[in-house]
């Protein structure tokens, strides 16, 4: 690129980990080629993004702005109002730090920030996780230069003229995981020669995951299966006072994994909502799965996301509404079942695109380049 440096990038997106993390992955592999690059996030004040971005080494600046609920509130009578000052500071932030590029990757604060972008004509790029698109996405797809998808047949949400099959981005740590096996074993003080299950709701937590988890919670420990169970922020209180009683010795209960490198690495199999950050991870990181898809997310996506590893022989799927009898006890099988495991492990790890943030930070260079 001959664009003057330093590069000043803005990325916006947030609300749940599925914007948040590949956001962060696409920050740190354009730091990795430039160095001295400006980063700076925009999230939406009140949302996770606002603590992990900041974790992770970023500036982050939040906008008042929230989704649209479903039902009358006052939130939603709020909202007008929301959008038209998240747009004026957008406006604000795009003049004060003068971008050459604009990356949105899905959620509420990323729509007034690419449409403040898009009309002061900055070069803007979305990345859609999902196979079926979100709506702040969908809203700004005609108006941006380019869409990065992980799914084919997103010409139904986007011009088929600015799509391109990337593959989400997911954290480079999650790659190469036998090696850290040893090290993430004793991270968790773990044995290893004991089978260990990983437990996932998605960044937020899963009720239904959990409540499923608690309903046989006396097999899992009659098992004698190593546990690492993240239960999501709003469950965590309410999971330690029921399991109190309990013997916890292989079973470590958390709210939030900041280092889930380490929790795939320790794992024989993985139990995950079906999300489509969580199903990319679990193809880089090769782990044998049990999918619970979310029945609250629009178009029941994650069905579909869940789906198209089944067809593949690459993971197992247990419908939200049969979990709590039959989730525990299919782990189990799973988990001790090498012949299945290792079948599940070499089909989902054909699906992996381990180059996926490289191609998409490749065509954020190519819109710096093609607007100098």
């Amino acid at each position: 690129m001959t664009t003057k440096q330093p590069y000043r990038l803005i990325i916006t997106g947030g609300g749940t980990g599925g914007h948040i993390f590949p956001a962060l992955a696409i920050a740190n592999e354009f730091k990795s080629r430039y160095a001295n690059a400006e980063i700076l996030f925009v999230g939406a004040k009140g949302k996770m993004e606002m603590t992990r971005v900041p974790e992770a080494g970023y500036k982050i600046i939040g906008l008042w702005i929230s989704g649209l609920q479903r039902k009358i509130t006052l939130s939603n009578l709020a909202f007008p109002f929301k959008l038209i000052a998240s747009y004026f500071k957008a406006r604000s932030i795009i003049k004060n730090f003068k971008p050459h590029a604009v990356i949105g990757t899905g959620g509420f604060a990323s729509g007034p920030m690419l449409l403040a972008a898009t009309r002061n004509h900055i070069p803007s790029l979305i990345q859609e996780q999902n196979s079926y698109a979100g709506l702040t996405n969908k809203q700004v797809g005609s108006k941006v230069q380019r869409v990065c998808v992980a799914y084919s047949g997103m010409e139904k949400y986007f011009p088929k003229d600015k799509i391109v099959v990337t593959g989400n981005p997911v954290r480079k740590d999650i790659i190469g995981m036998e090696a850290k096996r040893d090290h993430a074993l004793s991270h968790f003080g773990f044995s290893a020669n004991e089978k260990t299950l990983l437990i996932v709701g998605g960044s937020l937590g899963a009720r239904t995951i959990n409540e499923s988890v608690m309903a046989g919670i006396d097999q899992l420990i009659d098992s004698h299966v190593q546990v690492i169970w993240q239960t999501g922020k709003a469950y965590y209180e309410s999971v330690k006072a029921q399991v109190q009683n309990k013997d916890l010795r292989r079973i470590r209960i958390y709210d939030f994994l900041k280092q889930m490198d380490l929790a795939y690495a320790a794992s024989d199999a993985v139990i995950s909502r079906a999300g489509a950050l969580a199903i990319s991870e679990l193809c880089l990181a090769k782990r044998p799965a049990i999918l619970v898809p979310s029945p609250n997310v629009a178009e029941d996506h994650q069905t579909k996301n869940a789906m198209t590893l089944v067809q593949a022989g690459a993971a197992f799927m247990i419908k939200d509404a049969e979990a709590k009898s039959t989730l525990v006890s299919e782990s189990l099988k799973l988990i001790y079942d090498q012949q299945r495991s290792e079948t599940l492990r070499q089909n989902i790890g054909k699906l992996g695109r381990p180059q996926a943030t490289q191609e998409i930070v490749n065509e954020i260079e190519k819109l710096i380049a093609n607007a100098s």
